[in-house]
């Protein structure tokens, strides 16, 4: 196959807009209309003039304003709608009207109630009267892939005839297959002979999501000889969307193997206007979908990070950076293996030895269990609190703690503690808090009596299942010990925050490790 260029016509503003709840004003409209042309996006289809007085306006800026892009307005086969779309790109560098006429059997019988004949002579009238308009006039035939392939051939020619210079056949309702959708394009391409013919146009595909098929089906377009292509950032649109831009542009990329055919988008600013297009229109993107998605690039299994970890391209068949993202991530989580997490603690500074390693990556799997994600902060954490309690005495076993207000009502707190030789000690204490009652508890057992000076709490990552952080600060015999802890359960982080000033109380006398009930250590 020879190289040929595929137009990128991109109907984010008109198509993308009819999704439910994602209307747009015109700053926002304009906001987007600029990023798609600084993205290489040949037409950009900016609304359907006719529909109000706004639509129209943004139509009129966006025309008056985009040099580097074509600008269409849409039109339905009437008059009125021809002339409004007009006046809409009149401004326009470039302007295009993009007029449409339903051919299927079922929208002809049901929605539009009109004949063969009829529909094929509005074609004509109305392709022509936008041409007084414009040089630069797309039709088309709604419903096409739903149309008697001889009665769209017929609809087709008379538009050529007109004076239309694209032909777009939709698969409105997604109900196409590729390889259908492939045929009926062979099929124009062979048998349109009205005005010169098929080659004097280019045939466009503007597929819809409703099988899931919107992206396939586009591809297989451009092999039976579309070389436009009709598509939304995000693949957002009615009802289950439109083909996805990024996901054809990146298809034709990567695969060039297959499909010989370049286009002008600048790949490496697809994340950045898929990140707009949600932001301005409230439609958030999937976290699993191609391309943009935010794990488009992340990979949490142990087989495939220690992939990733060899050789990216075992894992990944494009460059995060290809399209906008900063790199991939391998997202640490409960399937991830040893390899990984050694590798992402090197990253973050830290050099373990195999004991600390092993560790620290059973401390890791353990929070795998509370979190659905591990953030640096949370692996920092992890080796922060590991090196706080090396050297501990005591460790925390379990904690039950209630609380209670009103009146003469008291907390309670029973911690049971274990000590270096696995021999483990419970207490209960009550206190005016849970807080309190658990820090009283475990003076109770310890038998180590210190003034709390400071005690602090913070969350260490975001959402609702982050790590807190207590850190406390004990005064014993005129010198003061800090302790620190860690967990997603912010009580026990605060108790093995206070348990790890202990035992540095403990092992500051000279190593010393008294008998359980020894006061020396006591203080005022």
């Amino acid at each position: 196959m020879n190289e040929m260029p595929i137009r990128i016509f991109d109907t984010t503003l008109r198509d993308g807009e009819q999704s439910p709840g994602a209307s747009l004003n015109l700053k926002e409209k304009l906001e987007i209309a600029r990023a798609l042309e600084q993205l290489g996006v040949d037409v950009i289809e900016a609304g359907f003039p006719i529909t109000s007085d706004g639509d129209f306006q943004a139509v009129s800026a966006i025309a008056s304003e985009i040099t580097g892009s074509t600008v269409a307005g849409l039109a339905r086969c009437t008059e009125k709608d021809v002339r409004r779309a007009g006046e809409a790109v009149k401004h326009a560098k470039m302007g295009r009207i993009h007029v449409f006429c339903a051919t299927s059997k079922i929208h002809r019988e049901f929605k539009l109630k009109k004949a063969k004949e009829e529909i094929i002579r509005m074609t004509r009238e109305n392709v022509g009267l936008a041409r007084e308009y414009v040089g630069d006039v797309e039709f088309s035939p709604e419903d096409a892939s739903r149309t008697e392939l001889d009665y769209l051939a017929e609809v087709v020619q008379a538009a050529i005839e007109a004076g239309a210079t694209v032909i777009n056949c939709p698969d409105t309702v997604g109900f196409a297959t590729p390889q259908e959708h492939r045929e009926m394009f062979q099929y124009l391409v062979k048998h349109v002979r009205g005005g010169g013919g098929a080659e004097k146009v280019i045939f466009s595909a503007h597929c819809h999501n409703d099988l899931g098929l919107a992206t396939a089906n586009s591809l297989a377009a451009i092999q039976g000889g579309a070389r436009q292509v009709e598509c939304t950032i995000n693949g957002i649109g009615e009802r289950a969307g439109n083909a996805s831009l990024e996901e054809i542009v990146m298809a034709l990329k990567t695969r060039h193997d297959v499909f010989a055919y370049t286009t002008r988008i600048n790949t490496k600013k697809l994340v950045p206007v898929s990140r707009l297009v949600s932001s301005l229109t409230g439609l958030h993107v999937q976290r699993n979908k191609a391309i943009v998605g935010e794990n488009a690039f992340a990979h949490e299994s142990g087989i495939h990070q220690d992939g990733m970890l060899k050789n990216k391209s075992t894992y990944e068949i494009m460059t995060p950076a290809d399209v906008g993202w900063a790199q991939s991530r391998n997202v640490l989580g409960k399937h991830s293996g040893r390899h990984a997490f050694k590798t992402r603690m090197e990253e973050l500074g830290y050099q373990l030895a195999d004991e600390e390693l092993n560790k620290a990556f059973e401390k890791f799997k353990t929070l795998c269990d509370k979190k659905k994600e591990i953030y640096d902060e949370d692996l920092e954490a992890i080796v922060e609190d590991q090196f706080e309690h090396a050297e501990q005495l005591f460790k925390v076993k379990s904690l039950h703690v209630t609380a209670a207000t009103g009146g003469n009502a008291a907390a309670s707190a029973t911690v049971t503690l274990m000590d270096a030789t696995g021999t483990e000690s419970s207490d209960t204490a009550a206190g005016d808090g849970p807080v309190d009652a658990m820090f009283e508890a475990i003076q109770q057992i310890t038998h180590i009596r210190a003034t709390l000076q400071h005690y602090e709490v913070r969350s260490v990552t975001s959402g609702k299942d982050a790590q807190g952080e207590a850190t406390v600060e004990l005064l014993h015999t005129d010198r003061k010990y800090r302790g620190r802890g860690v967990s997603t359960d912010i009580l026990e982080a605060s108790a093995k925050a206070y348990l790890a000033a202990i035992n540095r109380i403990r092992t500051m006398y000279q190593g010393e490790k008294p008998e359980a009930g020894s006061q020396k250590p006591e203080g005022p």
